[in-house]
């Protein structure tokens, strides 16, 4: 029987991300017990004083020297502090970097519909603000949790050499602390997970409030969309409010008895001394032991909650990454021959819900192919699947004779130049913008795909030409503007199969007939892909692909279609109609 793979703490995957910096972890955690060492003896060189000035010591040297190697000790704690912080909060963000690639690398290779299954912001809430917030923490934690975990140890030691039965007596309030703290945690987890969903909730909805103001202002739907967020503000402070009021009382009693070693220990030591079982030097050791134990003691305690809120955001991280991915080898087993695209009985469906009923199709190396049909057909699904953003559930595509599951990821990605109706534009320049569909291309290589692509003259009528800034997301330019700067990116990319998915969507019929003449020059030798509302701008293609309801209903060109396929005449006929009525 096969074992149930064992599931990964928080600090596995935290040493698991932190790769070569784990001598870095290791040497800062050194450092700290090294400091916090030294900040502990100053307490028994103070003894050490006391002992000297019962006994009558009268040299002036000595005390001078106690006092200099309790200034060295403090300049050692702070110096290996300081130390042991840079160390760790290097090593932290190396971890960090190393958490955010992963998470990056892996949505690259997630099925589009299990990225697009998550709300607005989500993945943005953990990659970006959820991992940064933990940098304080995890720099901390590892190096002070050790050193302050060990040092007291080492201290509890010597004071049962000294005297096993003070040193017992005096850990009397760490029970007494630890019944209040564990009243504090009840419900902690109900409660901590109530903040996570809340803040989560409130992160959405402000993303969503930010991005639809342009709709919220033109409905007139400020009022209650800004009531929404409204609620989950409050309701995002409220349940912090609530449960640290819940906890209140409790925490201030654990953190007033843990650290009480004195509470107990005072009176017994007073006892032990007047009835001859101590004596007074080490009656007068034991009480400042027992302080050098409430310091490292606090850190501790301090830290409980910053290790629930790292292993908890932890968790959300590796969560994403234990999703499913899409598989592809490491490298290519088979070349393909050609470029020729075939799909073999392809089935696909978004959760449950089946949306290609067993495709069969075949896109000749170096056509331009149209795929048409009634809103909702599949056409959308088909060209991404053909871009490989998800694998089909049966059947299979092959590219050139291979099956597109066969590719590495970044192999196949080279063959297929993507152009949705959602362009996305970084906030770069828009030479920059273009550029990376060819990181290596020149200034010029840019400049002539914009040309050919219809982009160049507009483009130099912005503010800065080439350097203007297109804003967050493309926020800077219209909605047709960034079409035209995708489609040269796509172009500039010189990819064999190009998808143009309704990516002429937003332009205008001028701006589209020169889009459509400048691709038609420049995926000569290509193979084209077109899905398009206005059947006018496809009529020259080598082979129309007419989907309904997830099945191919009819292939051919304009002139078969028309003849053969009822559907495809009801759809030209009113595109003609709407093209009339737009005339008159």
């Amino acid at each position: 029987m096969e074992r149930k793979k064992k599931k990964r703490g928080t600090l596995g995957w935290i040493l698991e991300f932190a790769g070569m910096n784990k001598s870095a972890y290791l040497l800062s955690v050194i450092m700290a017990i090294i400091s916090v060492l030294a900040g502990f003896l100053p307490y028994l060189f103070v003894a050490k004083l006391v002992r000297a000035m019962i006994d009558g010591e009268r040299d002036l040297h000595f005390y001078l020297g106690q006092c200099g190697m309790i200034t060295i000790c403090w300049l050692v704690s702070r110096i290996f502090h300081t130390l042991s912080t840079t160390l760790s909060h290097k090593a932290t963000f190396g971890v960090l970097a190393e958490i955010r690639r992963r998470l990056t690398k892996k949505l690259s290779r997630m099925p589009l519909g299990d990225v697009l299954e998550a709300a607005s912001g989500s993945y943005k809430n953990i990659i970006v603000e959820r991992v940064d917030s933990i940098e304080t923490t995890l720099a901390h934690i590892i190096p002070e949790v050790i050193s302050n975990a060990v040092v007291p140890i080492g201290i509890f030691v010597i004071m049962l050499s000294v005297d096993w039965r003070l040193a017992l007596l005096s850990l009397i309030s760490v029970p007494v602390g630890m019944i209040f703290y564990s009243l504090m945690m009840v419900g902690a987890g109900d409660s901590y997970r109530n903040t996570i969903v809340k803040t989560k909730a409130l992160n959405d909805t402000a993303v969503e409030y930010i991005n639809g103001i342009e709709v919220i202002k033109a409905f007139g739907k400020t009022r209650s969309s800004y009531e929404k967020f409204r609620i989950a503000a409050k309701e995002g402070a409220d349940c912090f409010i609530e449960w640290m009021r819940r906890c209140n009382l409790w925490q201030n009693l654990a953190m007033s008895f843990l650290p009480a070693q004195l509470l107990s220990l005072l009176p017994f030591t007073a006892w032990f001394y007047m009835t001859g079982r101590v004596d007074g030097a080490d009656a007068l050791l034991m009480i400042i032991l027992s302080l050098g134990l409430v310091s490292p003691f606090m850190v501790l305690a301090g830290h409980v909650d910053n290790m629930g809120k790292l292993g908890t955001i932890i968790a959300e991280a590796t969560a994403i990454l234990e999703k499913r991915e899409m598989e592809r080898p490491e490298v290519m087993r088979q070349e393909p021959q050609g470029n020729e695209i075939v799909f073999h009985e392809v089935h696909f469906g978004y959760k449950e819900k089946e949306v290609l009923h067993g495709i069969d199709l075949k896109i000749r190396e170096g056509s331009v192919n149209a795929l048409v049909g009634p809103s909702g057909s599949g056409k959308s699904t088909i060209a991404k699947l053909i871009a490989s953003f998800w694998d089909m559930d049966k059947g299979s595509i092959s590219y050139g004779g291979v099956d597109i599951r066969e590719f590495p990821l970044a192999e196949y990605n080279k063959k297929i130049a993507y152009v949705s109706q959602d362009n996305y534009l970084f906030d770069e320049t828009v030479m920059e913008n273009i550029r990376m569909g060819r990181p290596g291309a020149t200034d010029e290589d840019v400049r002539n795909a914009a040309k050919a692509c219809g982009c160049h003259d507009f483009i130099m009528n912005l503010e800065k030409g080439y350097d203007t800034i297109a804003g967050g997301a493309g926020g800077h330019l219209s909605g047709g503007e960034r079409q035209r700067i995708s489609i040269a990116r796509a172009m500039l990319k010189d990819a064999p199969v190009v998808i143009l998915d309704e990516a002429t969507a937003y332009t205008d019929p001028e701006n589209e007939a020169i889009v459509q003449s400048s691709v038609a020059k420049l995926v000569k030798g290509k193979t084209l892909i077109v899905i398009a509302h206005r059947l006018s701008t496809i009529t020259s293609a080598d082979q129309i692909i007419l989907v309904n309801d997830g099945s191919i209903e009819a292939v051919g060109t304009q002139e078969e279609l028309l003849q053969n396929s009822q559907l495809y005449r009801d759809m030209w006929e009113a595109h003609i109609s709407y093209k009339d009525s737009e005339v008159a």
